[in-house]
């Protein structure tokens, strides 16, 4: 079941600054005039392009002003710098450093060290909700290991939640460190969670955002403007190349540059179709000044660089107090927690705006020479998967890369001519080895840690500490695990995983394990994802420990629960989880709904839920007698109710009773199911605390044979069920010689509708139930169905042909081949019989003394000890 989508952080190519703030479409603010060409600056500064003189109409020349900016520009004379966008003079060093950034962008994280380096100012403000102020201390903890994000969610509501993911490369958490590791003040000074929270819709996505229309037109994407006034069509290229792999140089000095095309950016487009953007940022300003006249202009503040320019605007306290007016408030938490490198892919459906997280993150983290130690990164990776790659592959692959970067006018190779250069020279043209550097190193499956001292819920300090316990450790990467119950250990694994699907933690999901009879044996698929924290913190409601959540959440379902089918399948998860203190709730109302429901099909749709939750309860050691006589009561009024509940049914209905009478029928088998004498059972190994069978009502296998024959010899039955009823009670061994024929011969009557006698094949030999390979082991049975269907009248044919064709396309080929030369070869001379006597490996009869023969194989094979 897939969860209730949080409020999360924007997609890079809808939202100017990566929707850090997720606010949901429904959200209102007060109306606040956008910014114009006119308006007024902080400290009357002019743009660059007026200093100069030249005319200005919008964010195109702007754009392409910026495209052109030198990179390298020389210190200053005399040593002083702009700091990057002031409030005040242009050549002096007035006003806060402003540093407007892209989030998640490794020449922004580069630069803004470098600018805070270079400056030392004496306080940093970074985007991010005000509340975690309290927490930010926790980033210096030797525990703390990005990508990890801030998560706030509503204590009311924990599904209204939202993040703020942080990686190694985000110019955020870079400026978090900085100020942290020499012991300058840093804070948050975004809109507070409780405001945002308050008035967020926890059904809201991100889907939809690009048709919002606000006063100032369509949502717009200021990177693809600027990328478009230079002349690019590749936002993301563009920006790449002018600064994510751009080289050393004045650190402040982008910023300016940034700065400034964002201003025209603005002048031209208002908010931009971003309106909450306006409260937002009247927030921000009323945090600048508290900042200023706490530690005067010596501030930095690291912020999305469309919001400088809102910064920079001169407003009074009082407007910016009266947009924050009449805001609601939740009450909120937050805290720390993992986050995953494909939660910060966009092409995750849950991204924060990058393509290639481990890409960015490998551009930061490598000291020089990048290009090269990638191809190396990805040489080692191809070789652990067994692909040929040598040194000279590697040498190679960097020449091509940085060809192409040359022939494209590049500055250095960037992701596209790496890629170029790996798919030609190191997976020799395959897409199939490149898939796996995209998936490993591309975007990869790094997941954070935080330490143990952030704040947490009790139910995920419950969780934590059982995970340590059991050495379940979260892992981004999907793996398999393979639980044997017989085992402590892993029965306690398994009982938890099943506990956090009843809360709806989905951390594993199971998965088919090795076949065989036995139900000791579980296999399922780990994988841990950032908003499982959301999902635990939901779960929280229910109690404070993983056991007594899950045990609450049972009781109220079965109170709540109107289907028996729901009571039923309840009952299979809290044994399959453990939950004893559960079950009596449970099972008073499991007998409650099974005693005042009469729709037999509800009563088939419940009974194999009980049966399998009373073999789960033999194997993990749970008390089953009252699930027993449930079971056996439905059960009972099964066989009594079924074959009139099968009469006078239509197709469809028919289709549907099938499927429940197959289910049924392997429930009564496993019920009354002698396992340990059965050679499966001896082969999978012995199961503890087995017993002996499960007789619950003395011969209520028989009376299940008693009402399968009648099903089978009921006219009023449709053809379907009857055929199928057929079938079980063959594969039983409870029909006698040539019964089987008679039947079929029966429903294959002339006077039979050729659509009843195609519904009744289909039922018999339906190509799931195996029946291919029947007909091929049984030429009379192949020979009744041939000339039936060669006598099918023409204008009949072309109505059964589908159902035939369903039927029989079912099959293995080989087992549509051999059917194929069988009615070709026609039939024996002798007249339909079992099965031709010329045909090798094949007897009139089955030869057990034969069939026993291969036993002591597969003991030997399988490492089982012959039982005796």
């Amino acid at each position: 079941m897939t969860p209730t989508p949080t409020a999360t952080e924007r997609d890079a190519s809808h939202a100017p600054d990566d929707g850090w703030v997720p606010v949901p479409e429904t959200d209102r603010v007060p109306d606040a005039e956008p910014e114009r060409a006119g308006t007024e600056r902080a400290g009357a500064e002019r743009t660059r392009t007026e200093r100069t003189g030249a005319d200005r109409t919008g964010g195109a020349k702007a754009g392409a002003e910026w495209a052109g900016v030198e990179w390298t520009e020389p210190d200053r004379t005399g040593g002083a710098r702009t700091g990057g966008a002031r409030a005040g003079g242009a050549g002096g060093r007035v006003g806060p450093l402003l540093l407007g950034v892209r989030h998640h962008g490794p020449g922004s994280a580069r630069g803004v060290r470098a600018a805070l380096e270079a400056e030392q100012p004496a306080a940093v403000l970074v985007e991010g909700p005000a509340e975690a102020d309290a927490l930010v201390a926790l980033a210096a903890d030797p525990g703390m290991r990005p990508p990890v994000a801030l998560l706030a969610h509503a204590v009311d509501d924990p599904g209204r939640a939202a993040f703020w993911p942080m990686a190694e490369f985000s110019p955020e958490w870079v400026a978090i460190r900085w100020a942290l590791e020499r012991g300058v003040p840093v804070r948050f000074f975004d809109l507070p969670a409780a405001r945002t929270l308050a008035a967020a819709d926890p059904t809201w996505s991100d889907e939809g955002d690009e048709d919002e229309v606000s006063g100032s037109g369509l949502r717009i994407d200021p990177v693809a403007e600027l990328a478009r006034a230079a002349g690019h069509e590749d936002a993301e290229r563009w920006w790449e190349d002018v600064v994510e792999l751009r080289g050393d140089g004045d650190p402040t000095a982008p910023f300016e540059a940034l700065a400034e095309a964002m201003g025209a950016l603005r002048e031209t487009y208002g908010h931009g179709g971003h309106p909450r953007d306006l409260v937002r940022e009247a927030h921000m300003r009323l945090r600048l000044r508290a900042a200023r006249k706490e530690f005067g202009d010596s501030v930095a503040v690291v912020c999305g660089a469309w919001h400088v320019p809102a910064l920079t605007r001169r407003t009074t306290v009082a407007a910016d107090k009266a947009l924050l007016k009449g805001l609601p408030r939740a009450k909120t938490e937050l805290t720390w927690v993992p986050w995953t490198h494909r939660r910060l892919a966009r092409r995750s459906g849950y991204g924060a705006g990058i393509d290639a997280p481990g890409w960015y993150g490998h551009l930061f983290a490598a000291p020089d020479r990048p290009v090269e130690r990638w191809m190396t990164k990805v040489a080692g990776l191809l070789r652990a998967e067994d692909h040929p790659v040598s040194s000279a592959h590697v040498i190679e692959a960097v020449r091509l890369a940085e060809t192409l970067a040359a022939l494209r006018g590049r500055p250095l190779p960037g992701l596209d001519e790496t890629t170029d250069a790996v798919r030609a020279v190191l997976c020799e043209g395959s897409d199939v080895p490149l898939g796996l550097v995209r998936d490993r190193l591309v975007v990869g499956d790094v997941l954070g840690e935080v330490p143990a001292a952030a704040p947490a819920v009790p139910l995920q300090r419950d969780l934590t500490r059982r995970q340590r316990t059991l050495r379940l450790k979260p892992e981004a990467q999907e793996r398999e695990l393979g639980l044997d119950l017989r085992k402590e250990t892993d029965g306690e694994r398994s009982r938890l995983l099943h506990r956090l699907r009843l809360l709806g933690v989905h951390w594993g999901e199971p998965a088919a394990g090795r076949a065989g009879t036995g139900t000791f044996r579980e296999t399922w698929r780990l994988r841990w994802e950032p908003e499982l924290h959301v999902q635990v913190a939901e779960a929280g409601v229910w109690g404070t420990t993983v056991e007594g959540a899950a045990t609450a959440k049972a009781e109220s379902l079965a109170l709540a629960a109107t289907a028996l089918a729901d009571v039923t399948a309840l009952a299979e998860q809290c044994l399959l989880a453990g939950l004893t203190d559960a079950l009596p709730v449970v099972m008073r109302a499991l007998a409650d709904r099974a005693a005042l429901d009469a729709d037999v099909a509800h009563l088939a749709q419940a009974l194999p839920a009980l049966a399998r939750s009373l073999r789960y309860g033999d194997v993990r050691g749970t008390g089953t007698a009252a699930l027993g006589e449930v079971a056996a009561g439905l059960a009972e009024r099964i066989c009594v109710g079924l074959p009139p509940a099968c009469a006078g049914l239509d197709a469809d209905a028919a289709a549907q009773m099938r499927d429940r009478l197959d289910a049924v029928h392997a429930a009564i088998g496993l019920l009354h199911e002698d396992r340990p004498d059965t050679p499966a059972a001896a082969l999978d190994g012995p199961e503890p605390d087995a017993g002996p069978a499960l007789p619950l009502t003395p011969g209520l296998g028989g009376r299940w044979s008693g009402v399968l024959r009648r099903l089978a010899g009921w006219d009023r039955v449709p053809g379907g069920l009857r055929g199928r009823a057929a079938r079980l009670l063959l594969d039983e061994g409870r029909l006698g010689e040539g019964e089987a024929a008679l039947l079929m011969s029966r429903a294959l009557s002339p006077g039979t509708p050729p659509a009843d006698a195609a519904a009744w094949i289909d039922g018999f030999v339906g190509g799931a139930s195996g029946g291919g390979l029947l007909l091929v082991h049984d030429e009379r049975l192949l020979g009744l169905v041939d000339a039936w269907l060669t006598g099918v009248p023409d204008e009949a044919f072309t109505d059964v042909l589908p159902l035939l064709r369903r039927t029989f396309s079912a099959y293995e080929p080989g087992v549509r081949r051999t059917l194929g030369e069988l009615v070709a070869r026609g039939p024996r001379s002798g007249g339909p019989g079992p099965s031709a006597p010329g045909v090798p490996g094949f007897a009139p009869a089955p030869d057990p003394a034969r069939a026993d023969a291969v036993l002591p194989l597969l003991h030997l094979i399988l490492g089982t000890e012959v039982t005796a």
